[in-house]
């Protein structure tokens, strides 16, 4: 494994004594620890008072060894990410982790780590995302790829298109974001990918490109698992949730019905998925 400087991460809450109540919510494509908040709270599922809540940075987001903050750093694989989070779970004193729950890219690093440490891993919850990079996915990011070299507001406009569905443009769903037109939420999206730095951009999509679970790790998870796409996400599928939901030993396949596409499974983003995900998530904690 490449040897990297720096894995930042935030915690909430307290290590229990058995050391064995750690939640791991690892981040996403352009997140950061800041980026679960919208589900950790008291008297919510993500309970600090109960929870020891562990939130790695992903490396090359920006706050983890990246290409902007580390003139050292190397490509990290989805794998790599894993390990390195679990030598700072064994840092922290954590034996066993109660659940995995990740979104989007988090929900990659969730499946690498059923696979990687079965025994370690009680439950997972992958919300829109997959194990692997299928060819749909990988055509979308090199698209992508495409429109960086037109800039960073050309990404971003470019990346609107597959982040909702259909219905969420033809129905204007848009407005009941607080944006008066279609045009000021493309700016929107222009003016959010303009602050990140277009190396980070890069070498996180690296990483998303090479994720590669195999059927045989996936068929070695052991982990409570409830795998949760949305039916209208457009570049990780339904179809490929249910593909590789079948492959996992007793998963559960929940499927999020919204509108918004990929983005419906942002955490606390939309007040009715973000019930669902936290439903799942009470579910698999047993709390």
């Amino acid at each position: 494994m490449p040897q990297f400087k720096r894995i930042a991460y935030e915690v909430y809450g307290s290590l229990n004594a058995a050391a064995d109540n750690c939640v791991l919510l690892p981040t996403y494509y352009a997140g950061t620890d800041r980026s679960y908040l919208g589900l950790i709270g008291h008297g919510r599922a993500l309970d600090p008072s109960r929870w020891f809540i562990v939130v790695p940075n992903m490396l090359g987001n920006g706050v983890s060894s990246s290409p902007s903050n580390d003139g050292a750093f190397c490509n990290a694989t989805v794998e790599d990410n894993v390990r390195a989070q679990h030598a700072l779970l064994a840092a922290l004193g954590v034996r066993n982790v109660a659940l995995v729950y990740g979104w989007s890219m988090g929900a990659m690093q969730g499946f690498a780590w059923a696979a990687l440490y079965p025994q370690m891993v009680r439950a997972l919850l992958a919300v829109c995302g997959s194990a692997r990079c299928w060819p749909l996915n990988n055509v979308f990011l090199e698209g992508l790829k495409g429109t960086m070299q037109a800039g960073k507001r050309a990404f971003g406009r470019a990346y609107a298109g597959w982040a909702y569905s259909a219905a969420f443009y033809r129905k204007e769903l848009w407005r009941g974001l607080g944006f008066s037109d279609l045009e000021a939420f493309l700016q929107f999206w222009e003016d959010d990918h303009e602050s990140y730095d277009e190396r980070d951009l890069l070498a996180m999509i690296w990483t998303w490109e090479r994720a590669t679970l195999s059927d045989t790790a996936l068929a070695g998870i052991t982990a409570r698992a409830i795998v949760m796409p949305c039916d209208t996400d457009m570049y990780f599928t339904l179809d490929e949730a249910r593909i590789e939901a079948a492959m996992i030993p007793g998963a559960e396949l929940r499927v999020l019905a919204s509108p918004y596409g990929h983005c419906a499974g942002a955490p606390g983003r939309f007040a009715a998925e973000s019930a669902e995900v936290e439903a799942a998530i009470i579910s698999l904690l047993g709390a």
